[in-house]
């Protein structure tokens, strides 16, 4: 009798330098919980890390809790601009969404464009026509002003967003990561959350990363894409990896936030510089956890 090869899974909930209350720590927890155990549901019966990691991050999208989708926070002038992003390490396609303003599950979306057109990224309106075209399902500005009213919060250090990493039992690993972005933005900001390098990353060689902080430190940092070529190319474990990345984070922008990542083998690993990090992970198979600080965290200068 042969074994089937394991999977692994993480997922994050966003970064924050605040602690929260009890109470939205337990609903948090519990919701991770939820999560993950539909995400082992998937992979236990033999589902893509590429199906799984959106279905999970749909999942997040539809909490008001997290800052993405139903929980999205408002920019400066008070609407709501949602970015997606998701990766498949074993082709490196990729498809990412920025700037919509009516569109229910971003990630949704940005499966469709790495899937239906040879593009990887597609914003504002054209965005919304080809969410539109391809029946995706659309919400009202009213429907996110309901669910950020449910854990409003006009923190700018409490990043909600949300993102999911996987390995399936075929070696295969994939990342999707979905925000609304910072509180009080600029209308027409983009974040690192669909920039692919910085906010996101999957590569069958490496591992899949999916990251959550103040996104123009990422950004600046190119942070998911470095991760994964210290696993790749300078054959790094999964925990030297995130060390040495949010080190780096650190020292060169003194940046703010964390990530999550798993590498080919199906090690798990999370890292950050910010106070926590919401986040729950299956590794080998084995039992759910669930965390709201990092394993990892290399503290950041005082600002």
């Amino acid at each position: 009798m042969t074994t089937q090869p394991s999977y692994s899974i993480a997922i994050h909930g966003g970064a924050g330098n605040h602690r929260q209350q009890s109470s939205r720590e337990a609903l948090i927890e519990y919701s991770l919980r939820g999560v993950l155990t539909q995400g082992r549901a998937l992979l236990d019966a033999g589902g893509t890390a590429l199906d799984t990691v959106v279905h999970c991050t749909r999942l997040l999208e539809d909490d008001p809790l997290y800052n993405a989708g139903y929980g999205a926070v408002p920019n400066c002038a008070g609407r709501f601009e949602l970015e997606a992003s998701v990766m498949d390490g074993r082709t490196l396609k990729a498809g990412a969404v920025t700037n919509v303003d009516n569109i229910r599950n971003p990630v949704e979306l940005a499966r469709r464009i790495m899937d239906q057109t040879a593009h990887v990224m597609l914003a504002g309106r054209g965005a919304a026509e080809f969410a539109a075209a391809n029946r995706l399902a659309s919400a009202s500005q009213t429907y996110f002003q309901e669910g950020w009213r449910k854990h409003a919060t006009t923190d700018k250090d409490a990043y909600g967003t949300v993102g999911a990493v996987a390995r399936d039992r075929h070696g295969d690993l994939a990342a999707a990561t979905s925000t609304g972005g910072q509180v009080d933005k600029l209308p027409g900001r983009v974040g690192d959350s669909p920039l692919i390098g910085a906010g996101n990353y999957a590569d069958n060689d490496g591992c899949a990363v999916s990251c959550t902080g103040w996104g123009e430190d990422f950004m600046r940092t190119a942070l998911a894409a470095q991760v994964c070529f210290l696993i790749s190319r300078q054959n790094f474990d999964a925990h030297a990896a995130a060390r040495a990345a949010i080190e780096t984070l650190v020292s060169k922008v003194n940046g703010n936030g964390g990530f999550i990542l798993v590498d080919r083998i199906g090690k798990i690993a999370t890292a950050a510089s910010s106070a926590s990090l919401r986040c729950g992970w299956i590794e080998h198979g084995g039992e759910i956890k669930t965390a709201l600080q990092a394993s990892i965290r290399i503290a950041r200068a005082a600002s």
